[in-house]
């Protein structure tokens, strides 16, 4: 039987570093979803939200931190930019 207090010791895992660019991969994501969500409602707004999205993604793949959200956000941003431009050019015939 044991006779210690009732704590876990858990090995110590490495802290990342407190810098702005740990935020970089779910602000893409978050900009991704908005903009992919408001492509099919409002074109105009699903553009700037997936250009923020894109711009975080490329910089949060850059500094190397949180890649795979960065990833998510910079396809859903793309997806989100892409789908209102080419129901501009289909049915316009461009800008």
């Amino acid at each position: 039987m044991g006779t210690g207090t009732g704590t876990v010791e858990s090995p110590e895992t490495p802290a990342t570093p407190a810098t702005p660019a740990t935020l970089y991969g779910p602000v893409s994501l978050g900009f991704g979803v908005i903009a992919l969500i408001a492509a099919f409602f409002l074109g105009l707004f699903a553009l700037l939200a997936g250009s923020l999205a894109i711009t975080f993604g490329v910089l949060g793949l850059i500094s190397g931190f949180n890649r795979t959200q960065c990833l998510a956000g910079l396809v859903l941003g793309a997806a989100g930019v892409l789908y209102p431009l080419s129901f501009l050019f289909a049915f316009t015939g461009g800008f």
